[in-house]
């Protein structure tokens, strides 16, 4: 493989978004790159804060095992959530603003205070912890067919796209969310089900896990920052018109409806 672009692949990815999917990256990234990946990944994050976009946190992918195992990779990935990628609770997703979008439901955590301790431990992660809310995130594929292998998904910043959090915060204390049930509905149907422990075992493992990686890459994590810690369920195609809802036990629900093609 020759010498890779990385600059041109992380315009492949961007032109994506407005032109359509592109072939996986094999012609610039050996499927287990993550170094090349996370490289692309961050000159996009630039290009997209110099467009005036605000990264408000981070999303982690790749939690559960039977994912990981099937792209070949030991550990989950992240990727970075701006300011404009949040719906509102009850909000429409914009059937043109995605290519191929998925949902899954997840346990998303915010922040009340930076955290700068590459070795945080759980027991300060926790009481960084400002809330916990059920969360959606819709997450697309700039990959054609969603044929990735780990550098692509990394590459294409996780492959997110938005995300929906619940209004009724809840505190950490005294929250199970290591049995919790989850329950994602298309139209009133349920179509995929999970527990907090399908996500790293516990989502507040996902949490710490992305904490140290970040911190140890010097990137921060601060105050207000909203941490989406990975899918607890399988995720489901979603199509113009649907109606999703996820609810999980402890923490209420949180919903979005996918507006109809123009």
């Amino acid at each position: 493989m020759a010498i890779p672009d990385h600059d041109a692949l992380a315009k492949r990815l961007r032109e994506a978004y407005r032109t359509g999917a592109v072939p996986p990256l094999r012609d610039g990234l050996a499927t287990d790159d993550a170094a090349g990946a996370y490289a692309v990944q961050a000159l996009n994050t630039r290009f997209w804060q110099g467009q005036g976009r605000r990264i408000i946190g981070r999303k982690i992918g790749l939690t559960a095992k039977a994912v990981q195992i099937q792209l070949g990779v030991d550990q989950p990935d992240f990727g970075v959530l701006f300011d404009d990628m949040q719906i509102a609770d009850g909000g429409i997703l914009a059937a043109a603003s995605v290519l191929q979008p998925k949902a899954e439901a997840e346990v998303a955590m915010v922040l009340s205070r930076s955290i700068s301790n590459p070795i945080t431990t759980r027991e300060e992660l926790m009481a960084a912890i400002d809330y916990v809310v059920p969360a959606i995130e819709i997450v697309d594929s700039r990959i054609a067919d969603w044929k990735i292998s780990f550098a692509d998904t990394v590459a294409d910043n996780g492959s997110s796209a938005f995300f929906v959090l619940g209004t009724e915060p809840r505190k950490l204390e005294g929250l199970d969310l290591f049995t919790c049930g989850m329950a994602l509905e298309i139209n009133g149907e349920i179509v995929s089900v999970g527990a907090g422990a399908a996500c790293l075992g516990h989502p507040l493992n996902a949490a710490l896990w992305l904490v140290r990686t970040l911190l140890a890459a010097g990137e921060t994590l601060n105050a207000g920052d909203v941490i989406l810690t990975g899918a607890l369920g399988p995720m489901v195609a979603i199509k113009p018109g649907d109606v999703v809802r996820a609810s999980v036990g402890g923490l209420g629900s949180c919903h979005f409806t996918v507006g109809t093609a123009a």
